[in-house]
């Protein structure tokens, strides 16, 4: 915000003024841990959802810090679109969508097809699915499911598994990967 006779800049627009400009390279599947662990400079996370018709495109982390406005604008995005319902979702499963993107060097955002679920949501999609976890990690801001128009399933699946930091499910007919930050483990196909 300025007014007259004075300048003030907030630390988002220095921020967003820096990633215009910066040139990082993206981390191969060998170093995925490291670039979790602190290896990056900057963290960005490129979405949109087919169901509210937004997008994001945010810097989150920078130099070892999470940026407290980025991380609110990225729980609001992924809240459950049928009940409006926002849960703050764990920065851990923030870190492996990023990291996930990075490694498959992808300049196209993820189309998210589910971040939070309240309860209500998750129990009307396991009467309709037996794929729906009764306890999902989606209940608890833990989980997201993505597709990315210009990758596979088994590419995405594979980025998100070499991070070695949660769970990776692999919904080949449904074309979406499954991204959470508990136990490490895979399934699907």
């Amino acid at each position: 915000m300025t007014t007259e006779g004075s300048l003030s800049i907030s630390r988002r627009g220095i921020l967003g003024a820096f990633a215009a400009t910066a040139i990082t390279a993206a981390p191969t599947f060998s170093n995925a841990a490291g670039f979790l662990r602190g290896g990056g400079d900057i963290r960005r996370l490129r979405m949109y959802s087919g169901r509210t018709g937004e997008s994001i495109d945010t810097i989150y982390w920078i130099e070892g810090d999470y940026i407290k406005e980025a991380v609110k604008e990225i729980n609001y995005f992924m809240r459950d679109w049928r009940t409006n319902g926002v849960k703050s979702i764990d920065t851990r499963t923030i870190d492996i969508m990023a990291a996930s993107h990075n490694l498959l060097d992808a300049n196209k955002p993820y189309m998210m097809l589910s971040g939070y679920r309240s309860p209500q949501t998750n129990n009307m999609l396991r009467s309709r699915s037996r794929g729906v976890a009764k306890n999902s990690l989606h209940m608890k801001g833990q989980a997201v499911d993505l597709r990315l128009g210009d990758r596979s399933v088994g590419q995405i699946a594979k980025a998100a598994a070499a991070c070695r930091a949660g769970g990776v499910g692999r919904y080949s007919g449904s074309n979406f990967v499954h991204m959470d930050c508990g136990p490490v483990r895979t399934w699907g196909r």
